[in-house]
């Protein structure tokens, strides 16, 4: 879908104009959720925008903060972590937090499940969302202490070594410590989920010496480096015990997931053209690859991937101007994510945008996925010539009761699939006979009597 609009035209619209929501209209990817892929001719060249709506995450909807291979360091392709949670979810995803080039760390605040995984340095907006679907735009900094014998002292959480004097590494960080010679451990078990915003104690198992040591599967490590290592091991003994605090501000209780990111796009309908985050010119001003979600006043949300770095395909655009361009979109609060290479946008494992790099999709380090357990039937080829085979499919994530018909250009039905079905994707051959506009239809009762359909359309022809 194709619209003729000029960046320079939005620019000089009214910005403390707040826009109505807009209908993105284009394939359906899943029941609910559309994928629309935009061209806006500008002075400076054409801009792709790659443009998914998605209904609140509630219900059958759902949305997560993933970890590539599911720890904090390392980087995994956006449409490999889609793969992972496949057999779990059908899932639509956008990249996530700029991240550490080294580690593969993200860069600020990762929660999943209302537990901290990674430490927030403040100075940059990250995007929460709450149990509703609710999505959170702010500048959170997290201030992590611990205690041992007399008092609370910093520490980080989960980063890689040398941030800080003293780190917190729970099982989010991996099996193992960092490999540090000089560090002193303190081997703490059981630990608590590490949640913010109170005490979380356990004692310690053992100190010692070295880095690369395990992480027990229901502790936490705590690692001191120089002066920092005689202070740990004489305020935490074996035997002793161990308080941490992870305070977040603004508290965000009610957040259980987020990723960071910024800077903050939209706010109360408007775009924010000076947001004073930790950003410097080049990387606001400059046009390029860049991503982002938002949700509009209706509580639908908006991942937004603007294609850029390939002149006379997309040229990218400002930060500034993918806020206008969520503005026209609809969207009432708006956060960026990463940008640059690292920009992805992916549906069942499948790319939807161009990826500026050279070698096409990148590794990133965190992403936000939108899940949906209903029913999923794949897209279908639009025209099928008759006396041909089709592959009918659909897939079911939880064991269901399934019924799949056909209903040919005259209205009549043909049974294609009736039975009991495990969580999986089933296909069937079927050759067309008959010309003219069918629609395969499926409908799926699953284990927690959730009801859901799906069609797909298509013509037979000769």
């Amino acid at each position: 879908m194709f619209h003729r609009a000029t960046i320079g035209v939005l620019l000089a619209a009214t910005v403390g104009a707040p826009a109505a929501t807009a209908q993105v209209r284009g394939q359906t990817l899943m029941p609910g959720v559309v994928y629309s892929r935009q061209v806006e001719f500008t002075a400076h060249g054409p801009v792709v925008l790659n443009v998914v709506s998605v209904p609140r995450p509630t219900g059958l909807y759902s949305i997560h903060a993933a970890l590539s291979h599911d720890i904090v360091p390392g980087r995994a392709r956006l449409t490999d972590m889609e793969k992972d949670v496949s057999a779990t979810s059908t899932v639509v995803g956008i990249n996530g937090d700029y991240f550490n080039p080294r580690w593969g760390t993200p860069s600020s605040i990762l929660v999943r499940g209302g537990v901290l995984a990674g430490d927030a340095g403040g100075g940059r907006s990250a995007a929460g969302f709450d149990a509703g679907g609710g999505l959170h735009v702010d500048r959170v900094s997290l201030a992590a202490t611990w205690k041992g014998i007399d008092q609370y002292r910093p520490m980080g959480l989960n980063e890689p070594p040398g941030r800080s004097g003293t780190t917190l590494y729970t099982t989010a960080w991996g099996p193992k410590t960092p490999a540090e010679q000089t560090a002193t451990e303190v081997v703490l078990a059981p630990f608590p989920p590490a949640l913010p915003n109170r005490i979380l104690s356990a004692p310690v198992m053992q100190v010692l010496q070295g880095g690369n040591q395990t992480i027990p599967p229901d502790g936490a490590v705590l690692v001191a480096r120089g002066a920092q290592a005689q202070t740990l091991t004489a305020q935490a003994p074996v035997g002793g015990t161990v308080s941490v605090r992870l305070v977040l501000t603004p508290a965000w209780t009610n957040v259980v997931e987020a990723v960071g990111g910024g800077p903050v796009l939209v706010h109360n309908g408007r775009a924010v053209f000076r947001s004073n985050e930790l950003f410097s010119a080049s990387q606001l001003f400059t046009r390029a690859a860049r991503s982002a979600i938002g949700q509009t006043s209706d509580g639908h949300l908006l991942l937004v991937a603007a294609d850029g770095g390939r002149r006379g395909y997309s040229t990218g655009v400002t930060s500034f101007e993918l806020a206008l361009a969520l503005t026209r979109l609809g969207a009432d609060e708006a956060c960026a994510l990463g940008t640059g290479a690292a920009t992805t946008l992916a549906f069942d494992g499948k790319l939807l945008n161009r990826p500026s790099g050279r070698a096409g999709e990148s590794g990133i380090a965190d992403a936000l996925l939108i899940g949906y357990e209903g029913v999923y039937a794949p897209q279908l080829p639009p025209t099928v010539a008759t006396g041909k085979p089709i592959a009918l499919a659909y897939k079911v994530v939880r064991p269901s009761t399934v019924t799949a018909t056909l209903i040919g250009p005259d209205g009549s039905t043909l049974p294609v699939d009736s039975a009991k079905r495990a969580a999986g994707t089933y296909s069937f051959d079927w050759t067309a006979t008959t010309e003219g506009r069918w629609t395969f239809t499926v409908t799926a009762l699953d284990d927690l009597h959730r009801t859901t359909s799906a069609e797909r359309s298509f013509t037979v022809g000769t």
